[in-house]
């Protein structure tokens, strides 16, 4: 493409005979050593919800068959954060050294069992040395690192919509455009390409592991299964052990929903709230309970990709696959899949301002944001100013409200 923001450099000291898998129905990889510690980096947008749902789910049974999922939740996002020395997301609780500490020393009760630990924010390590530090501490020579990777062009919608759930006001033509055309490709987001440069993130993961210890994964999105039965195969498991779990939490929103939301973080920020609020009432309020209560239908439009974006997402996908080949890691499934252009619709969609959400959804949204303000415990207190409403203007009752909630969220 036009830019050298998305362009690396052509690999160094590193064998280019790693094995593919051919175009095709899937092969069963060979299952890894017994007492592997696998880890599975993501990134984001990648199928790691499916696949953290589906291995803790089947915790119980795993260690019949010689596996421990040593983590106490579904996904160890504070413990993964803390690693990576990365923050958390707007207005959540900072995580902190003891939920990394605490999950090394569930890994190292395991003994010399196989484990499996997995978190997208993994693929967020900020450099050589703190991948090298979670390799380390993780079991050295016992770990393997697992990447799970698609399509840049399906991944950038799904990824912007997730950063507008994490206070992002900017749209999404404009994001692109930031993206991929405007220097140095960082704004809003330097995570997108850290995490999104496939190439590089995987090359990071091979000087710390090398490349007889990272394998990457291709996933097929006409496969549904393929996923669950590749992680089955890897860690030595009997088929089907794995399912999916239904998460409605985790669907992607439509382009209204996400409209709607992009325009209350304008809001948000406007008026100087403060994060947590955001967190409490808005992401794991308002947003949550939209969608858990709304699934979209054919009617809803999807968040489409102009046609300049896609093919430009499919030349950084063709030299991300060729370089990820000369790494010498083992690739299972199609690397022509990194490349391969989603259709076009012949004719585009509603552009974004005229996107409008139902009723119904946001009604919804709106509940759920104030069931999360009722959650909190309400407590009498003396007015802080003799001023009635209508003296005060509306920013500033947003304002003062805003702090009130937040006060009463923080008594909880």
């Amino acid at each position: 493409m036009e830019t050298d923001c998305t362009r690396g450099e052509a690999p160094v000291n590193h064998d280019a005979t790693g094995p593919t898998s051919p175009t095709g129905p899937l092969a069963a990889p060979p299952a890894l050593p017994v007492g592997t510690r696998l880890l599975h980096i993501g990134p984001h947008k990648t199928g790691t919800t499916a696949i953290q749902g589906a291995l803790f789910a089947a915790r119980d049974k795993l260690p019949e068959h010689g596996v421990e999922f040593p983590a106490t939740t579904r996904h160890p996002m504070e413990a993964a954060l803390a690693a990576c020395a990365r923050p958390a997301m707007m207005g959540d609780t900072a995580p902190t050294e003891k939920h990394w500490t605490n999950l090394l020393k569930r890994v190292e009760a395991t003994g010399p069992r196989t484990s499996v630990i997995s978190s997208e924010f993994f693929a967020d390590a900020p450099d050589d040395e703190t991948v090298a530090r979670i390799v380390e501490q993780l079991g050295g020579d016992r770990v393997h690192v697992l990447v799970t990777l698609r399509p840049l062009a399906r991944i950038m919608p799904s990824q912007w919509q997730q950063y507008v759930q994490n206070g992002l006001r900017m749209g999404y033509e404009d994001w692109l455009e930031h993206m991929l055309r405007k220097a140095p490709y960082e704004k809003p987001n330097p995570s997108f390409w850290h995490r999104h440069r496939h190439d590089r993130l995987v090359e990071r993961w091979v000087r710390a592991a090398g490349a007889d210890r990272v394998a990457v994964v291709v996933v097929d999105d006409r496969d549904r299964d393929g996923l669950m039965r590749t992680f089955e195969a890897l860690l030595g498991l009997p088929g089907n052990l794995l399912q999916p779990v239904p998460d409605t939490a985790n669907r992607s929103l439509t382009l209204a929903e996400t409209e709607m939301l992009r325009k209350l973080n304008v809001e948000f920020r406007g008026n100087g709230l403060p994060d947590e609020l955001y967190s409490k009432l808005v992401r794991n309020g308002a947003v949550m309970h939209m969608k858990n209560s709304c699934s979209p239908t054919t009617a809803d439009v999807r968040i489409s990709t102009p046609a300049w974006a896609v093919e430009a997402a499919g030349r950084i996908g063709a030299e991300m696959a060729e370089r990820i080949g000369a790494l010498g890691v083992r690739v299972i499934g199609d690397p022509a899949l990194l490349h391969a252009l989603p259709a076009i619709p012949a004719q585009p969609g509603p552009p974004a301002a005229e996107a409008r959400i139902a009723p119904e959804v946001a009604a919804q949204a709106l509940y759920g944001a104030l069931a999360a303000a009722a959650a909190a415990p309400v407590r009498h207190t003396a007015e802080a100013k003799a001023r009635t409403v209508h003296q005060a203007s509306s920013k500033e009752l947003v304002r003062v409200l805003g702090r009130r909630c937040l006060k009463k969220l923080r008594r909880r």
